[in-house]
């Protein structure tokens, strides 16, 4: 376990940063969030990622940095406009912070990434040392790395995280309502793999990196993937409910726009770096882990 260390967060309002913020805490830690504003206490650091400034003397002497910032991918259609928005949110952000973190030098700088990285990858398996897709989102992710590397030779860790699991938010808080009613299904015929992670093994797995020695990217994803009819099926089953209303890859399209091929896209993703660390998962299983969620 860590001793007291003072960590600075970007993001720390999102689901996975509200959730990481509290754990620290609860572990010792003082946290520090960076905010879009003036600071208002010693727990707050200003920054600007569009002008591209931070409060360098509130930040110096931080012996972490995690910045998980950046627009949600799912949290509306793709148009243009917000496809530029997803790029530069992430771009202009991982730049900042990065090129503040190679001033101020901390032992580690913690930047979240995406499976996105590895674009539709069928059946196929991956880990950590393949290659980036060819779509939108694994673009993105090439340039959002590359903009982490800007931290020169601090320890540098990229978080390529999958579908993060929790009642509260995201995916599943937003499938849950339908399910509830009985209303759920599989998307499309449901064979394409979902790679993913509960919130609680998140928080851990950042936790773990912290006080490793692991650096470059780090695949945060349960070891065991599943197919979207695997997981649509699990859920209905936690939930005592029906999953009898397939949606038509269609219907997806009409209403995501561009988003709905990463829905229907297929990535079949596996935590080789952590398995080899020595990390273990809470929850490795679907099952488990939705009984578990919506109980």
């Amino acid at each position: 376990m860590l001793p007291p260390q003072r960590i600075a967060i970007t993001g720390a309002s999102g689901l996975i940063g509200s959730a990481l913020v509290g754990y620290l805490k609860s572990q010792g830690h003082t946290v520090q969030r960076l905010v879009r504003r003036p600071a208002v206490s010693s727990e707050e650091i200003t920054w600007d990622p569009t002008a591209g400034t931070v409060d360098m003397d509130a930040l110096a002497g931080v012996d972490a940095v995690i910045h998980l910032a950046g627009a949600g991918v799912s949290d509306k259609r793709w148009t243009k406009k917000y496809k530029s928005e997803i790029l530069n949110s992430r771009l202009l952000g991982t730049a900042t912070i990065a090129k503040a973190v190679a001033v101020v030098k901390p032992q580690v700088f913690i930047s979240a990434s995406a499976i996105g990285w590895y674009g539709e990858s069928g059946n196929r398996a991956v880990v950590e040392s393949d290659r980036a897709g060819d779509d939108f989102l694994a673009a993105v992710c090439h340039e959002w790395e590359s903009a982490a590397d800007l931290a020169g030779d601090v320890r540098t860790v990229k978080l390529r995280t999958g579908l993060v699991l929790d009642p509260t938010g995201g995916a599943l808080g937003k499938m849950l309502p339908i399910f509830r009613f009985g209303l759920g299904g599989k998307l499309s015929n449901g064979k394409q793999w979902w790679s993913w992670v509960t919130l609680h093994d998140q928080i851990r797995a950042i936790a773990f990196l912290l006080e490793s020695k692991i650096s470059g990217p780090v695949n945060l994803t349960s070891p065991n993937p599943v197919t979207n009819s695997e997981f649509t099926a699990g859920l209905a089953r936690a939930m005592h409910r029906p999953a009898l209303f397939p949606v038509p890859a269609f219907a997806l399209k009409v209403v995501l726009g561009g988003f709905s091929a990463e829905v229907l896209g297929s990535k079949k993703v596996m935590p080789q770096v952590l398995t080899e660390a020595g990390f273990t998962f809470d929850y490795p299983h679907i099952s488990s882990a939705l009984e578990k969620l919506v109980d």
